[in-house]
């Protein structure tokens, strides 16, 4: 995909950018509300969320809420996945038979997301539950490399400035 026609997929899914990287548009949320300890959320939302050469990473964050991850076209992308205890795990969506099509992140996880060097462009569909709200979402700064200085030389580039 050239990154002309990724214009067109951006028009045609009517996407937005999205502030940790790529591009997104929430496609669904449930009128059912569930309570949380952090207060009322709707218990599933939904995205498009894409990545193209121009906008070819998300930015390590985490939110309170697992996060279901389906690559619908494109790829491989890949994810880094950071817990609490420093343990780093990458996951590779893609469509060759090594690559994944589904990616379960759980809530609190720190997660990066890049496309892989040759891909156009990643279109991940993404579903949150309990549903997303900013209030769950943090991003990474540098006090995340300072605790975890084994990957800082990875992490860096996925960072906020």
């Amino acid at each position: 995909m050239s990154e002309e026609s990724a214009a067109a997929l951006i028009a045609r899914l009517g996407l937005e950018l999205h502030p940790e990287g790529g591009w997104f548009k929430r496609i669904y949320t449930s009128d059912a509300i569930v309570e949380t300890a952090h207060g009322p959320r709707a218990r599933v939302t939904s995205i498009h969320y894409l990545l193209t050469i121009g906008e070819p990473r998300g930015c390590l964050h985490r939110n309170r809420s697992d996060i279901l991850h389906y690559l619908q076209g494109g790829g491989p992308v890949e994810y880094l996945l950071l817990d609490d205890a420093g343990e780093l795990r990458r996951t590779v969506l893609g469509s060759a038979p090594d690559q994944a099509l589904f990616l379960h992140v759980p809530g609190g996880v720190w997660k990066a997301s890049q496309l892989i060097e040759g891909a156009s462009h990643a279109l991940v569909s993404e579903a949150v539950v309990p549903g997303f709200d900013f209030a769950d979402h943090t991003f990474a700064d540098r006090r995340l490399l300072d605790a975890h200085p084994e990957h800082r030389a990875l992490l860096t580039p996925l960072v906020r400035p």
